[in-house]
């Protein structure tokens, strides 16, 4: 809402019309701006390949296995 208007009016036209039983908690009312950091700086960057990904998680695998390995004394499975 913009800063320089009133919480009441901008209540009244904004979301009267559409919710007409709505109420306000003045209790919890703020001030001030929140400037939303991902719409102005967020870069979009696409995920990596599924084989690359299905790679790390196979190599992620073999080292739990062998973690699990070492816990446990017993022999380390090699795939």
């Amino acid at each position: 809402m913009p800063l320089k208007e009133g919480i009441a009016e901008y209540f009244k036209r904004e979301v009267l019309p559409h919710v007409p039983d709505a109420w306000i908690d003045e209790s919890k009312t703020k001030v001030g701006y929140e400037i939303p950091l991902n719409r102005h700086f967020y870069r979009y960057e696409p995920p990596r390949p599924l084989e690359v990904i299905e790679a790390d998680i196979k190599t992620l695998e073999l080292e739990i296995v062998g973690l699990l390995a070492d816990v446990t004394g017993s022999k380390r499975a090699t795939s």
